[in-house]
């Protein structure tokens, strides 16, 4: 999808939501507007994020409206700015974020092994013959968003680690998202590519196999803005801790939730982020911090 087809999309899917309106009880409390980063199509996010903030109307004082932007910048400046007053960023929009205007992680969501990181994976068809990560050379390769996390900072390194460059594959590219990149393999475009463990899992029936998967990586935050009122914060880590997975009365609204959230959370403090912090400042393999913009 062009950029101008996805920023269309945003649009139709926004006023789709505004059409649907909400209880008068809800449309009487403080807005609060939630940002995320694009790491889906804007319907896929809407279905996977909307749920989540219909919850948080409910549980919090506060009437919560998804905002979705173009790109993962856009959402950081929307935080910036005041656009949002929270947003779910990954872990190197969360460096940008807290490096240049002070935002704060307040939670972290568990795996459905109940750890708060995730994983990234790298794709190959069912079929491919390729079986470990050095059979990469001379093949095509997609990276994710060139902000991503596990789309693009972990698989360049785990690459490197690996002995494969970037200049050992036969060509390479950024999708705009991880579920681009899935689609891509699927397709045949690349022979390989990075994802997000929970879009690698959703496509697999669809005919991908995962060929590699990256050490433990910290959940994606949780973020405010550092003039965020106690009173928001509270509100959001009490209604999101409440979550317990294995509470059956939780379950059947929790599968409406996006995958990455379905499993509880955890409070998150800038320390558990340092780990990336570091690969930004010292990123190997020759990408220098072109690959990784802030």
């Amino acid at each position: 999808m062009s950029r101008s087809c996805r920023a269309h999309s945003i649009v139709f899917f926004a006023l789709l939501l505004s059409l649907w309106g909400g209880s008068p009880a809800a449309a009487e409390k403080p807005l609060i507007h939630f940002g995320v980063i694009p790491r889906y199509n804007p319907m896929i996010m809407y279905q996977n994020y909307q749920p989540i903030m219909d919850y948080l109307t409910q549980n919090t004082p506060y009437r919560f409206e998804l905002k979705l932007a173009r790109d993962y910048p856009e959402v950081v400046e929307h935080l910036r700015t005041g656009v949002t007053q929270v947003a779910s960023l990954g872990d190197v929009t969360f460096a940008a974020a807290s490096q240049g205007f002070g935002a704060k992680p307040i939670l972290r969501p568990r795996n459905q092994s109940g750890q708060p990181d995730y994983f990234s994976l790298i794709i190959v068809r069912k079929e491919s013959p390729l079986t470990e990560v050095a059979h990469l050379k001379g093949k095509n390769f997609a990276f994710g968003n060139v902000h991503s996390t596990s789309g693009n900072l972990i698989p360049r390194i785990y690459l490197f680690e690996h002995g494969v460059n970037l200049d050992d594959l036969g060509r390479y590219e950024n999708l705009p998202t991880h579920t681009d990149v899935a689609r891509a393999v699927l397709k045949g475009q690349f022979d390989a590519g990075a994802v997000k463990d929970v879009v690698a899992y959703r496509y697999q029936e669809s005919g991908l196999r995962i060929l590699a998967r990256s050490a433990p990586i910290p959940a994606v935050p949780i973020v405010v803005r550092r003039d965020a009122p106690q009173a928001l914060i509270d509100a959001l880590t009490g209604a999101l801790l409440a979550i317990d997975p294995e509470n059956p009365q939780q379950q059947k609204m929790l599968a409406e939730w996006d995958p990455e959230f379905r499993h509880g959370f955890v409070p998150a403090s800038t320390e558990d982020y340092q780990p990336i912090l570091q690969m930004l400042e010292n990123i190997t393999g020759g990408c220098g911090k072109s690959c990784h913009p802030q």
